[in-house]
């Protein structure tokens, strides 16, 4: 039976990484940082180690065929930067499986990132792709261009009574969904394709994205277009008088909506029925 070692597992993707790979045959092994709070997982191990430590990896990957990496900040909340977890966490997992003779490892990635390299986040992943690309190990790079999951903040804001949208609302985007993913991550490690750019099924505009979040609400659409010029200020203004804890995901964020992020279309997943799917569950949760 061959053996994958997930970091990154209890993440959006990487729960779903667990258990594609497991559905495929696979002993999955998961790495987390606390496994009394981890909850249910689709893995056959887990193992306890702070990536970030790099002496606490010591052994972890012994008899692993393939390592996949998930690993990244997605809320800074315990001091550390994008350059300590997205570069050097994922580094400290590289040295540790060329240590191990592992066959393959592969990184999640992200879009448009040599476009974005200015941007402290997706400089922290382009450097570790850099030194993975580097590495005697045969590698995978999969870049996707959004999560599902993200696609909430559209949501949340239709709920609150309208979406606010840079520019003209055109950027285009084809997100993906976690399961689709990770039937891509598993398709391209065993096939050992070098990188794919992936989405989803559908591209959407900003503006219908807006559109559909509202008709998932059953509301007549409330889209406030900002001049563009405000984005540039906000990125120009916000790291100086911000935490990186806050500017950092904003950067981001400012940076790709200004940008079609539309990468090769993969998987069946709807993102109007993930949007139906969240709805009900907030109203199924009491909430308003």
């Amino acid at each position: 039976m061959k053996t994958v070692f997930i970091a990154g597992a209890t993440g959006y993707l990487g729960r779903y990484l667990c258990a594609e790979f497991q559905r495929r045959g696979w002993y999955v092994t998961a790495l987390v940082r606390d496994a009394h709070r981890c909850g249910a997982l689709d893995a056959d191990s887990v193992i306890e180690a702070q990536a970030t430590q790099p002496e606490s990896l010591n052994g972890v990957m012994q008899g692993a065929d393939l390592v996949v990496s998930a690993l990244g900040i997605t809320r800074q909340t315990d001091g550390l930067s994008y350059r300590d977890v997205d570069y050097q966490a994922n580094l400290n997992l590289l040295r540790e499986a060329e240590r191990a003779g592992v066959s393959r490892f592969a990184y999640v990635h992200v879009l448009n990132a040599d476009a974005m390299r200015h941007v402290p986040l997706v400089a922290a992943k382009a450097q570790f792709v850099d030194a993975l690309q580097a590495s005697r190990l045969a590698s995978t790079v999969i870049a996707p261009s959004g999560y599902f999951s993200d696609m909430g903040e559209i949501l949340d804001m239709a709920r609150s009574g309208r979406v606010w949208l840079f520019g003209d609302g055109s950027a285009r985007i084809n997100p993906i969904h976690g399961a689709d993913l990770a039937k891509v991550v598993a398709d391209a490690t065993e096939h050992g394709t070098d990188w794919v750019d992936a989405g989803g099924p559908e591209t959407f505009s900003q503006t219908e994205l807006a559109e559909l979040a509202f008709a998932t609400l059953d509301r007549a659409p409330r889209i406030t277009h900002v001049p563009d010029v405000l984005r540039k200020i906000a990125l120009a203004v916000l790291p100086r008088v911000t935490p990186q804890r806050v500017h950092g995901p904003l950067q981001f964020f400012l940076t790709a909506c200004a940008m079609d992020m539309v990468g090769t279309a993969f998987g069946t997943c709807r993102l109007a029925r993930s949007f139906q799917d969240s709805a009900m569950a907030r109203n199924n949760g009491g909430q308003s």
